[in-house]
């Protein structure tokens, strides 16, 4: 099992989003690997409040994978 530990701050928040496609590969990317260490996080968790807040994260971050995953699905296909 992989366990990371970033100090590294990942919540900032673009205000326009490029969707050019290696754009949006590399956020695909970004995402799968904050997704490794939200599910890390989550399998250490004893503390009902942080098992929450993993549970949050993860739910976010798999619904912004779903969107960019989509967003390249409808650019390969135009």
């Amino acid at each position: 099992m992989k366990i990371y530990f970033s100090q590294k701050q990942t919540n900032e928040l673009p205000i326009e989003e490029d969707y050019s496609k290696e754009s949006l590969r590399a956020s695909i990317s970004r995402i799968r690997n904050d997704l490794e260490i939200a599910y890390s996080g989550f399998d250490y968790a004893t503390d009902p409040d942080m098992i929450d807040c993993y549970i949050y994260r993860i739910n976010a971050l798999q619904k912004q994978y779903k969107h960019l995953s989509d967003l390249v699905v409808l650019e390969e296909t135009t």
